[in-house]
């Protein structure tokens, strides 16, 4: 009887208090259906779920890491549950949620969905939860819980305070609460203050690499703090990829300094090593990040930035303030000296912004749509005899593809028009100072007489086009249908 007792508690213990039937595991994570969703949600204060594909390469490189985020978790006892979602198996609950790519990550909390902007790591998965399930801070009491919280963290962060109602301390709070990247630690003990040689008041970043801790200098507000650990917790100079995606594009330094390299060629150990003195400089000001180009994921960017790959080593510079801007250098000289020379004239404003055109074809014009490129873009649009259409596409839009037929009809309506221009550029290989597009497609007409630029919002029709060059500019009616908008996980 005993052993049928035992055998039960096992059991139980086994299919764990999720729901009235069994829930499946894989690795640690409880693979969810629609049948068992709302129950494993409804019965657990803590839950955060991956809807994934199981053909998506970044669901696939998330995997064995958020496997191990759940071992941690479950080593630790915690009541944090990690689950998954096949949304291609579960496509009600992937439109339930509203599902737009893979892997996208809700957080459930009594049942309360957040969106998880976490990393993709192991640790930043942890701690992102950490942060969310208990408080904001750890207390560390003494030497042994002090070891113990920097041992099990890659990067974490400590405030010495014994007045927690200070200027000081308050700031720190609220950048533990606001950060959720990375844990942080707070203490008042004398015994921890001498293990790690700290002065009351002082905010120390632990970290396993680089030069193993970072001590913060300055007035500390909760937007230096903020920018002092988005700086100091990642690498001096940061591997682009999946992984690090959030980190980059989510943290307080909006400049990037782009090493487009080849691993394979033995580019790391040649040119960027050298360059981490010059990293070392800037780093509160530059995020210097290597891209390798040899990864078919990076195609992409390339593209974006205007590059081939025989381009490559190369350096860019991006600034992603509201209005995103690149910089190239002069030469492709990228010794350290050239390296600090350009970053220096880039901080003192000394650096045009690069703008990408395409070559002119020749023939550009002889079609009813004309297709301009950035050299001729102005000459074309802000002729003041002319209404000029255009339309800025992306050759991977969807949306563009299925607007072409309509737009050469249009085209060749107005082929022998001498007061109508209808023209295309393409946004993705053409850049323009006066004009940023961050969907696709954007159309606009430049009218004639005062070149004010009009978007149309209308109906993708041939009549809609229509109506909106005959003059119905300010009765059209918005177009429901959405446009395409570039990933972020691109640059």
């Amino acid at each position: 009887m005993r052993l049928l007792s035992a055998f039960g508690l096992v059991l139980a213990f086994a299919t764990v208090a999720l729901a009235a039937e069994e829930v499946k595991t894989e690795d640690g994570v409880l693979v969810l259906t629609k049948d068992n969703f709302d129950s494993v949600i409804a019965n657990n204060e803590f839950v955060l779920v991956e809807f994934y594909a199981p053909w998506c390469g970044h669901c696939k490189a998330l995997a064995p890491e958020y496997a191990k985020a759940a071992k941690v978790l479950a080593d630790k006892e915690s009541n944090i549950k990690l689950a998954k979602v096949d949304a291609t198996v579960e496509p009600e609950l992937a439109e339930k949620y509203g599902i737009r790519g893979y892997p996208t990550l809700k957080f459930f909390r009594s049942g309360s969905q957040v969106d998880y902007t976490g990393g993709r790591e192991q640790d930043t998965i942890v701690s992102w939860l950490e942060k969310k399930t208990g408080p904001a801070a750890k207390e560390l009491e003494t030497v042994e819980a002090a070891e113990e919280f920097l041992k099990e963290n890659n990067v974490a962060v400590v405030g010495f305070f014994k007045d927690r109602d200070s200027k000081e301390a308050k700031a720190f709070m609220s950048t533990a609460v606001a950060v959720d990247d990375y844990p942080f630690g707070v203490t008042s003990s004398e015994e921890v203050y001498a293990k790690y040689e700290a002065k009351c008041g002082s905010v120390i970043l632990f970290k396993h690499f680089d030069e193993g801790k970072a001590v913060f200098e300055g007035e500390a507000t909760e937007e230096a703090l903020k920018k002092f650990v988005t700086a100091q917790a990642l690498p001096l100079i940061v591997d682009f990829s999946h992984e690090t995606a959030q980190k980059i594009f989510g943290g307080e330094i909006k400049s990037h300094l782009l090493f487009f390299i080849s691993k394979e060629a033995g580019h790391l150990k040649e040119f960027v090593e050298p360059a981490k003195e010059v990293a070392k400089k800037f780093r509160e000001q530059i995020l210097f990040v290597t891209i390798d180009a040899d990864q078919e994921d990076h195609t992409r960017i390339l593209e974006f930035f205007g590059m081939k790959k025989d381009e490559v080593p190369s350096l860019r510079i991006i600034r992603l303030e509201e209005d995103m801007a690149k910089y190239k250098p002069e030469t492709n000289d990228l010794s350290a000296d050239k390296i600090l020379e350009f970053v220096q004239s880039f901080l003192d404003g000394k650096v045009k912004q690069h703008l990408l055109s395409q070559d002119l074809p020749e023939d550009w014009d002889k079609e009813p749509v004309k297709v301009l490129v950035a050299t001729k873009f102005d000459e074309v649009a802000f002729d003041k005899t002319k209404d000029v259409l255009v339309e800025f596409y992306a050759p991977w839009c969807g949306h563009c593809k299925q607007l072409v037929p309509i737009y050469d009809k249009l085209g060749e309506k107005y082929k022998d028009s001498d007061s109508v221009v209808i023209a295309k550029i393409d946004a993705t290989a053409n850049e323009l100072e006066h004009t940023k597009i961050s969907s696709f497609p954007t159309i606009y007409l430049y009218r004639k007489g005062d070149n004010e630029k009009v978007e149309f919002k209308g109906e993708r029709t041939l009549e809609g086009f229509v109506k909106f060059l005959e003059g119905e500019k300010d009765e059209q009616p918005e177009e429901e249908e959405k446009d395409d908008k570039p990933t972020k996980d691109e640059l």
